[in-house]
Formats: C-alpha cells, sequence, structure tokens
C-alpha cells in the first residue's frame, strides 16, 4: 500500500468519523447550532466552510515555507478572510435568498477554530496534495454533522425534509420538498436555539453508542 493511499485512509476516518470537527471536536458550534433549523440551509454552510477549508489548506501548503513562523497566524487569519470574502460575495450574487438566510455566518467562517486549527495542525506541515485531501474530508465531516442536525431538527420540527429546496436549487424546486409526516402540526422546541442542543447531544450519544458496539 502506498504512502499517499495509507495517508488518504487516514484523512478520510478522521475528517469523516474519528475526528469530526462537530461531533468529536465540537469546533464550530455556533452556526452547527444556529443555522441548522433546515436540511437546505445546513447543506448551504456546510459547502461554504468546506470550500474555505480546501481553499485555505491549499494556499497555507503552497506558501508554508515562505511563511515566517513569528506571523504565521496573522497570515492563516487574512487567507482564510480572504477565501471566506469571496466566496460570501459569490454566494450573495448567486443564491442570495440563501445568502439572506445564513447572513452573519458566512462572514462568521473566520473565527472558526477548525478552519485555522486546520491550517496551523495540517496544512502548514503538510504538501499540497495532502492538504487539499484534508481540507475536503474535515470539510464533509463538517457538513455532514450540519446536514445530520438540521434534518433532525426539520423532521421534528416541521415534520419535513428538503424543505425550502428552491433557496439552493433555484425556482421550480418546491417539489424537493417531503411531507414526511401528515398533518404534523409542528414541535416547536425543535426548531428553537434550545432544540439544537438537544439534538446535537442526541447524535453525539448516538454516535458513542456505536463506536462502543463496534468496538
Amino acid at each position: 500500500m502506498s504512502e499517499f493511499t495509507q495517508e488518504f485512509k487516514k484523512i478520510t476516518r478522521e475528517g469523516l468519523w474519528q475526528n469530526n470537527i462537530g461531533f468529536v471536536q465540537l469546533l464550530g458550534l455556533c452556526p452547527l447550532l444556529a443555522v441548522t433549523g433546515t436540511f437546505i440551509n445546513g447543506l448551504g454552510l456546510g459547502i461554504v466552510t468546506t470550500l474555505v477549508l480546501i481553499a485555505s489548506n491549499v494556499m497555507v501548503s503552497l506558501i508554508r515555507k515562505r511563511i515566517p513562523s513569528e506571523a504565521r497566524l496573522p497570515i492563516f487569519v487574512l487567507i482564510i478572510a480572504s477565501f471566506v470574502t469571496a466566496l460570501e460575495m459569490l454566494t450573495k450574487a448567486f443564491f442570495y435568498d440563501l445568502y439572506l438566510v445564513l447572513g452573519i455566518f458566512i462572514p462568521l467562517i473566520v473565527t472558526n477554530c477548525s478552519v485555522i486549527g486546520r491550517a496551523e495542525v495540517y496544512a502548514s506541515k503538510n504538501p499540497v496534495h495532502y492538504a487539499f485531501v484534508d481540507g475536503l474530508m474535515m470539510g464533509i465531516g463538517f457538513t455532514l454533522a450540519l446536514v445530520m442536525l438540521g434534518s433532525l431538527r426539520e423532521l421534528l420540527g416541521q415534520g419535513t425534509l428538503f424543505s425550502q429546496a428552491e433557496l439552493m436549487f433555484g425556482q421550480g424546486a418546491e417539489w424537493m420538498t417531503i411531507k414526511v409526516i401528515q398533518d404534523y402540526q409542528g414541535f416547536l422546541l425543535a426548531i428553537l436555539p434550545p432544540g439544537a442542543f438537544f439534538g446535537l447531544g442526541l447524535l453525539i450519544a448516538l454516535k458513542n453508542s456505536f463506536e462502543q458496539k463496534v468496538n
């Protein structure tokens, strides 16, 4: 087995499961808890965060040997902020309705400890191809946490899945909304901030329970 294959498998396991940003590291909790009222909201923020992770990791890896150790953190923040600003403008231009829903949580990606953490811990010490895979897998893992929590809260709160799909996929995507529970009056707590904490705790408990049974 090649060195790249071994590293790829390790990065994939850590990003998706063993070191998942949302369920294990418990980083990025502000957007994780705040915008996951629906599947679509979680997916939108997850995609943007993944793109920032990939772009910042690749850029940091490319210039890692030229970055003075004394100034590395300000440089990392500047790189991340540049990509976040560009993606915020793209989201505003092409997905304006989704941008209005996500609001301040797109620029707040700059302060997400997981993004700067991957730049510091991994990208600044590894070649570009490894840094790219790390950003991708960590981003996918965080996106999975967002959409799982969003799906749970949407299902319990509204009895639906994929509601407001038109925010991401444009007008005509309303057909994607699935009414899972017919004539459901809704469970208000699930879509309020306290419901996000309960939902996250439940998902973490299920993950830990599964790991104990497997091991």
